[in-house]
């Protein structure tokens, strides 16, 4: 290898000097840990934090061993900052700085690196590094790594000035990778709890929260009274990849992978019909603001999952294979209906009705067999307004998350040797 060929493709200003090709061994010290006997309740439930391989980055444990428990085992101490790095199972490759002291196992193994080997680079460089160990020494995910192993794998390291801003800078955006994703569980977690609440529970007349000002008890009708369906044609995948067409397509893949509660249809990149001869056949079901759309066929019980239909392409659209589009009768509040019909309340109804076992599916006549709830237009507004505006902070996160990761990834890439 050149000289030349020994520094990563973008640098902190400052630094010329060449990388070095070192045996992670000649590094740091290393070492694993082990597990008192199982069965044996003096053992545990002690003061000792007990970290296993699924728990390197984590803030807490949930086993903690006894004084006499870590004494009768190989079991090591670590404390914060030291590099943890998984060897077995599941999380084998997998590397984090601890932030807790306690007693590892024998799937763990301790890294501690000497005074001119920076912690931080070394977990970034080991997670860089993750699918090359893993495929190298795993034969395709099987099996266990081992402290030999590790310490002699060849790192590329630059001096420990580089190292440590190389460490400090991916710390940084992890915890703001952290950061974002604990906003986008707590926003799931508090969506998922408002459709429990503000929806009505089976034999009551009134949801448990309400907004101010809105007392009157919700109408139930069936769902027959409340909408009429549609037509939907049958295409594949195969005939909806062209980039322009006549028309627009909802696959029933997109409802259940692509789209939330409401299909912004500004943003959707939903695929054209290439078949020219396909639109004249289903203009009497051309789709519109305010429909409804159910996939009707899943591998497990989000069949029934539904969208509802907003800024629409200027392109005409039509609902495609394995769905069931639906049209109100009578005009819902914006956005009511894409909550209300993914929400546990109404899921409920459909589920006893639903057909097949590895392939579930829901049928037009177990729709119409359904109940549908709802309160005057304003309530509706309302409900779907605070909805749509938790969807969007959650889209929000879920996007920053992404580019944050997209990011990280490329640092990762272009940032080592």
């Amino acid at each position: 290898m050149t000289e030349q060929a020994k520094v990563p493709e973008i640098r902190f200003a400052g630094f010329t000097d060449p990388w070095e090709q070192r045996k992670l061994g000649e590094l740091t010290e290393s070492y694993s840990g082990g597990t008192p006997a199982a069965g044996e309740s003096e053992f545990y439930g002690g003061s000792i934090p007990f970290i296993r391989s699924a728990e390197i980055a984590a803030e807490s444990t949930e086993l903690f061993l006894t004084e006499k428990g870590y004494e009768s085992s190989s079991a090591r101490m670590v404390k914060p900052g030291d590099v943890l790095y998984a060897l077995y199972g599941a999380t084998s490759g997998e590397v984090a700085v601890s932030r807790q002291k306690g007693a590892i196992n024998q799937a763990i193994l301790a890294i501690l690196p000497r005074d001119d080997c920076d912690a931080r680079y070394i977990t970034a460089w080991l997670r860089k590094q993750k699918g090359y160990i893993v495929t190298t020494y795993l034969q395709g995910g099987q099996g266990n790594l081992s402290g030999v192993i590790v310490k002699n794998l060849e790192v590329s390291i630059p001096s420990l000035p580089e190292q440590q801003k190389i460490g400090f800078m991916l710390s940084h955006l992890d915890s703001l990778i952290t950061l974002h994703q604990r906003k986008y569980d707590k926003l799931v977690v508090f969506k998922k709890s408002m459709l429990e609440k503000m929806f009505p529970k089976d034999g009551e007349s009134v949801p448990e929260i309400r907004f101010a000002g809105f007392t009157d008890p919700w109408e139930q009708r069936k769902f027959g009274d409340c909408f009429e369906f549609l037509k939907s044609n049958t295409l594949s995948r195969a005939g909806l990849n062209g980039e322009n067409g006549t028309a627009r397509n909802v696959h029933y893949g997109d409802i259940l992978i692509k789209f939330g509660d409401c299909l912004d249809g500004e943003r959707s990149d939903l695929p054209f019909i290439t078949d020219d001869t396909v639109l004249p056949k289903y203009a009497g079901s051309i789709l519109r603001e305010g429909d409804v759309i159910f996939a009707d066929t899943a591998e497990d019980e989000t069949a029934g999952k539904c969208v509802e239909l907003r800024k629409l392409p200027k392109e005409p659209t039509i609902s495609g294979l394995h769905t069931i589009p639906a049209r109100p009768r009578f005009p819902f509040g914006t956005g009511y209906l894409g909550h209300y019909l993914n929400s546990d309340a109404y899921h409920r109804q459909l589920l006893p009705l639903m057909q097949g076992i590895k392939v579930i599916s829901v049928s037009k006549a177990a729709l119409q067999d359904t109940q549908v709830r709802f309160p005057g237009l304003s309530e509706q507004s309302a409900i779907g307004a605070a909805l749509n505006e938790i969807d969007s902070l959650i889209t929000l996160h879920q996007r920053k998350l992404e580019l944050l990761q997209n990011i990280k990834k490329s640092l990762l890439d272009k940032m080592f040797v």
